[in-house]
């Protein structure tokens, strides 16, 4: 075990290294620019298309719409994504950015995300142009098919490369970290035994997963936007009683972007290199921008329009680190615990209780059970597509139990090794997915400009894009 973790360190130092992070950011601002900053141009357009696109469904007596091909709302496809990617990440992924990088690296984190818009666009965008029907009459779609059947056969093995490194992490990073996560918060806070919080986890997300992707983004569609919205009104009341602090605090996100931050208290001082590296891995860690994790999703969404997906998908970003991670920042910052040095869900949880006594660990706990067991529905759903296009069709309910099945394991386990593991794995299934991203980039600013000049490119029609 330990020469194992021994090599798993190391590739992570790697994947997970300046290099990962500056091909991160590269291929999004590539993107981004090769769109001339559309998708930030259009983000109101992107909220008025997720509204329009709660039901999907036609009218009473009216016939299936070749738009309608799909399975689940384009709103209940983002909610899905966003269940996967609202989770511990906004919790203890902006405190640990805060404890190792200091207040600047939330500026980073914002660069991340404006940046990650372009990418999460570009990757919605592919996995519609260029998604399957399976054999059960499901669509399909992702990185490993966009792979497949945008840059052709030859090509193949960089898919399966994809879909493997996804099948593995979601086992880690999206069921056994975060049941563990859940279980040691309500241990902590509430006194619940880890093992019982983890048969409930299994036995709720297990009704749930095994319905396959509709009662997914049913639970979704429901489930998401209550959390959200929950932990968003409890932090602006955090912000209310430190109303007094937040221009500060703003000022330090700002200053300490390009400053280094001197050691005070318990805060062992940061510099600049430290806001960028870990401002910009919590924020991909938090959003998921390039790793080609919810492009999977919005492949199963009732549109035949990739743009239009393309253009709710970027919303996710957005929602994920504009919206809530800030959030989380200004209670953290507006607070005076981040220099005493701690970090994690507990540096978020001694924020809220400082501002909101009695009441803050329990919001957090909540919150993190809460994020947690919806990131489980979403992974699951992303990691059974990953097996589906490795093993086929039938290996899908195989799948689901195996993956129900590892939830109150990871809920008791010591997770030292898996998380480094799955952690690995997530960052090795980002490679494919910006490397396919690059490639296809011409399809992606083509079919946009056919769409805001009037014009439709759908799925099937030609692009003139090299295959062979």
């Amino acid at each position: 075990m330990e020469t194992l973790t021994a090599i798993f360190s190391a590739i992570n130092g790697v994947v997970w290294g300046p290099l990962m992070l500056i091909l991160l950011l590269g291929v999004g601002l590539y993107l981004q620019l090769g769109l001339k900053l559309m998708p930030i141009r259009k983000l109101g357009t992107g909220f008025k298309l997720m509204w329009q696109g709660r039901d999907a469904k036609p009218a009473p007596g009216e016939a299936k719409k070749p738009e309608d091909e799909g399975e689940i709302s384009p709103f209940n496809a983002l909610m899905t994504a966003l269940s996967a990617t609202i989770g511990t990440g906004n919790i203890a992924g902006v405190a640990t950015a805060i404890a190792l990088g200091g207040p600047g690296a939330v500026f980073w984190m914002w660069i991340t995300a404006l940046v990650g818009m372009a990418t999460k666009f570009s990757e919605a965008v592919l996995a519609v142009r260029f998604r399957e029907t399976d054999s059960t009459g499901y669509h399909v779609g992702g990185p490993m098919f966009y792979i497949k059947n945008g840059l052709g056969r030859k090509w193949l093995w960089l898919g399966g490369a994809f879909a493997f490194f996804g099948a593995v992490a979601a086992f880690g990073i999206g069921n056994t970290v975060q049941s563990n996560s859940v279980a040691d918060a309500l241990d902590s806070t509430f006194g619940i035994a880890p093992w019982m919080t983890g048969v409930v986890i299994m036995v709720l997300a297990g009704a749930v997963i095994l319905g396959g992707i509709k009662r997914i983004a049913k639970v979704a569609g429901k489930l998401v936007p209550i959390m959200g919205i929950a932990y968003v009104v409890a932090g602006l009341a955090v912000l209310v009683v430190n109303a007094g602090q937040i221009g500060e605090a703003f000022s330090l996100i700002f200053y300490y972007a390009f400053n280094p931050v001197a050691a005070a208290g318990g805060f062992a001082g940061a510099a600049v290199m430290a806001a960028i590296r870990f401002g910009v891995a919590r924020g991909i860690f938090s959003n998921e921008a390039g790793l080609g994790s919810a492009p999977i999703a919005h492949a199963a969404a009732k549109t035949r329009n990739p743009v239009r997906q393309g253009l709710i998908a970027m919303l996710g970003t957005f929602i994920d680190t504009i919206i809530v991670c800030t959030i989380t920042a200004l209670v953290i910052l507006t607070s005076t615990v981040w220099i005493q040095g701690e970090e994690g869900a507990s540096l978020t949880a001694l924020s809220f209780d400082a501002a909101l006594p009695g009441w803050g660990n329990q919001i957090v706990s909540l919150a993190l059970a809460v994020f947690a067991f919806t990131t489980i529905l979403g992974w699951s759903f992303y990691g059974e597509k990953c097996f589906q296009f490795l093993f086929g069709t039938r290996s899908i309910m195989l799948y689901r139990v195996l993956f129900v099945l590892a939830i109150p394991l990871g809920a008791m386990a010591q997770l030292g090794f898996i998380w480094l593991m799955a952690d690995t794995f997530n960052a090795l299934m980002a490679i494919p997915n910006l490397i396919a991203l690059a490639l296809l980039s011409p399809v992606v600013f083509k079919v946009t400009r056919a769409y805001f000049s009037g014009e439709e490119v759908l799925p099937g029609e030609d692009l003139d894009h090299d295959k062979s």
